[in-house]
């Protein structure tokens, strides 16, 4: 019985050594991520600062020249911005509606067999490295834009748009098809059960449960298609100033700090702009990020009530 006795208690004290081992090896993991996020962030606005005190915080964000190697330079960054945000709002109006509705006839209308055999198609999008998309634009899509509309060029905000678009579609179909089908079938049934046909309820059941999801998809893919660098840097067109139409050469923010960071000399005020507009970068993402996050706490909120 002794013998019985000690064992056991040997074999908790064991497992209790375990699992505090396994906590503190977690605990120090979180701990290695919080502290290399902090480093990223410190170091980048370490070497962007300078920039803003120099050149003045709205002088940087709101001149249009951007001419880092003139005599007499110039850092203006809204050129770079607006391309910026034409290639990415032009990207996400190919994606959401492929990705939603790539994501609602997965979820809703396809069968088993068939859910399958497209999913895996859909998420394959998403391991194909931007430098493919990137080279599939210059050598295919761009020549035939510029055929189709009679361009100078078809390295344009138009052809980004839609590489960059069709690059995002995954990452809207993935998550938004989870929250779909996260939807209790109960909405569904309770639906059926009033009289409302399948479209009826996908419409003004289905889609308004899984809202939450969807915009954070949405989201995410915003941040995805913003923070692009190669593929942006191959199709855009590498032009530095504000598009006169979708079919205008652009050069957003990542295409810039990535075709000039190995030229800049360090300490520099070009090097200082180059990280200048990392921090520019980062500032968008992270508030992207903080609206996503309140529009979905306010919607779960309003779901519980």
């Amino acid at each position: 019985m002794r013998g019985e006795f000690f064992s056991s208690r040997l074999v908790k004290l064991n497992m209790k050594f375990k699992d505090g081992l396994f906590k503190y090896i977690a605990l120090f993991c979180a701990l290695c991520s919080v502290i290399f996020l902090f480093g990223i962030i410190l170091s980048i606005f370490k070497e962007g600062y300078p920039i803003f005190r120099i050149f003045g915080v709205v002088k940087f964000l709101f001149t249009r020249g951007w001419y880092p190697t003139h005599e007499e330079a110039s850092f203006g960054i809204l050129a770079l911005i607006t391309g910026s945000f034409v290639v990415t709002v032009g990207s996400l109006i190919v994606a959401i509606p492929l990705g939603v509705g790539s994501a609602i006839f997965l979820s809703e209308i396809a069968g088993f067999k068939t859910r399958e055999i497209l999913k895996p198609f859909v998420e394959l999008l998403a391991g194909i490295p931007s430098v493919i998309y990137g080279l599939f634009g210059m050598a295919f899509l761009a020549p035939f834009i510029m055929r189709l509309f009679n361009l100078p060029t078809g390295l344009n905000a138009f052809t980004t748009s839609i590489i960059l678009g069709i690059m995002v579609v995954p990452i809207i179909s993935s998550i938004s098809e989870d929250a779909i089908s996260s939807i209790p079938k109960e909405l569904r049934e309770a639906s059926y059960a009033l009289g409302a046909n399948k479209w009826e309820t996908i419409y003004k059941v289905v889609l308004p449960a899984a809202k939450s999801g969807i915009f954070a998809s949405i989201s995410l893919g915003f941040g995805r298609a913003i923070g692009e660098t190669m593929l942006v840097l191959m199709v855009a067109g590498g032009a530095a100033v504000i598009p006169k139409s979708i079919f205008s050469p652009v050069r957003p923010m990542t295409s810039a700090i990535a075709a000039e960071m190995g030229e800049a000399v360090v300490g520099s005020e070009h090097y200082y702009a180059l990280f200048g507009i990392a921090i520019v970068l980062f500032v968008i993402t992270f508030f992207s990020n903080l609206i996503t996050e309140s529009v979905k706490r306010k919607v779960m909120r309003a779901q519980n009530l």
